[in-house]
C-alpha cells in the first residue's frame, strides 16, 4: 500500500468519526501540502467517498451500515443505562416524539414496559419495538425507508410531525460542541427533530459521553433550548464546565449532579 492510498484511508477513518476536516487541518494531520490535501479529497468525492463543503470535506454519506452497526454496539451497556434512567420520567399515557438512533431504540425497549403511550417516531425500528405486544398508538410518517436505521423520510415528514403535541420529546444527536451547540448529519433528521422540540412540552436529550467533542455537519439547537440532558457519566472538562454554564438540568443513572446541575 502507498502512501497516498494510506493517508486517505487514515483521513476517511477521521471523517467517520468526525464528519468535517478542513483543508488546513488535512494538510496540517497529514504533513502536506493544502494543494495535495485538495487532490486528495476530489479523488475521494470522484470515488463516491466524501463531498467537497466549505473548504473542507464531509463524509458522502451520513453514516454506513458497518459504522451503524458497531454503534449498537458501542457504548451499548451506557445507552441501556441512560434508556433506563430516562423512561423513569416518563408516566403511563404520556404523549411522546421519539427520535432514531441506536440510543432511542434502547429507550423504546425500555418503554415496553408502559401503559397507553402515544408515540410519534419517524424510526420503523422504534415504531416495530413499540408496537409489538404494548397496547400503544404509534404513528409513523409515510415516505420512503432508509435501510441503514430504519429511518422513513419524505418532503413533508416535518410537517406530519407539526400535526402533533407532545407532553415530551426524546432526542440524541452526534455531536455536542464547546459551544453548547448539538449537531446531527442528515439534513432531513434535523428538520424532524426540530418540528417535534416546537411541538414538544418538554425535550429530553438521551445520549452517551462520546458524543462531547465530536463533529457533525447540521446544526439542531443549542443546549439552553433543551429541559434536560440524561448522560450515562458526567464528560470530562471543559465540556463539564460548559454544562454548568447552560444552567440545564442534567441527570446520570446514578443521580450524580455537578455543581450548578440538578437531578431529581
Amino acid at each position: 500500500m502507498d502512501k497516498k492510498t494510506r493517508r486517505q484511508q487514515s483521513l476517511m477513518r477521521y471523517l467517520e468519526q468526525n464528519r468535517y476536516m478542513s483543508l488546513d487541518e488535512i494538510a496540517d494531520r497529514f504533513s502536506v501540502t493544502t494543494q495535495t490535501a485538495r487532490r486528495d479529497i476530489q479523488e475521494l468525492e470522484l470515488a463516491g467517498k466524501v463531498r467537497r463543503l466549505h473548504g473542507g470535506a464531509t463524509i458522502a454519506f451520513s453514516v454506513d451500515p458497518v459504522t451503524y452497526r458497531s454503534r449498537r454496539i458501542e457504548n451499548a451497556d451506557a445507552k441501556e443505562r441512560i434508556a433506563r434512567h430516562a423512561v423513569r420520567r416518563i408516566r403511563d399515557g404520556t404523549t411522546i416524539f421519539l427520535d432514531t438512533g441506536t440510543t432511542c431504540e434502547a429507550v423504546a425497549r425500555e418503554l415496553v414496559n408502559h401503559k397507553g403511550l402515544r408515540v410519534v417516531t419517524y424510526s420503523l425500528r422504534v415504531a416495530n419495538i413499540l408496537s409489538e405486544g404494548t397496547d400503544f398508538t404509534v404513528a409513523v410518517p409515510g415516505g420512503f425507508v432508509r435501510p441503514i436505521d430504519g429511518g422513513v423520510f419524505n418532503q413533508n415528514t416535518a410537517g406530519f410531525i407539526r400535526l402533533f403535541k407532545f407532553e415530551m420529546a426524546i432526542i440524541s444527536v452526534s455531536s455536542i460542541d464547546l459551544a453548547g451547540d448539538i449537531c446531527d448529519d442528515d439534513q432531513a433528521e434535523v428538520e424532524a427533530v426540530k418540528a417535534a422540540m416546537q411541538q414538544s412540552e418538554h425535550t429530553l436529550l438521551a445520549v452517551d459521553s462520546s458524543k462531547f467533542g465530536r463533529r457533525a455537519l447540521v446544526h439542531l439547537a443549542n443546549l439552553r433550548d433543551i429541559d434536560e440532558l440524561v448522560c450515562e457519566k458526567l464528560p470530562d472538562e471543559p465540556y463539564r464546565s460548559m454544562i454548568e454554564n447552560t444552567g440545564i438540568s442534567f441527570f446520570t443513572p446514578d443521580e450524580t449532579p455537578g455543581h450548578g446541575m440538578t437531578a431529581r
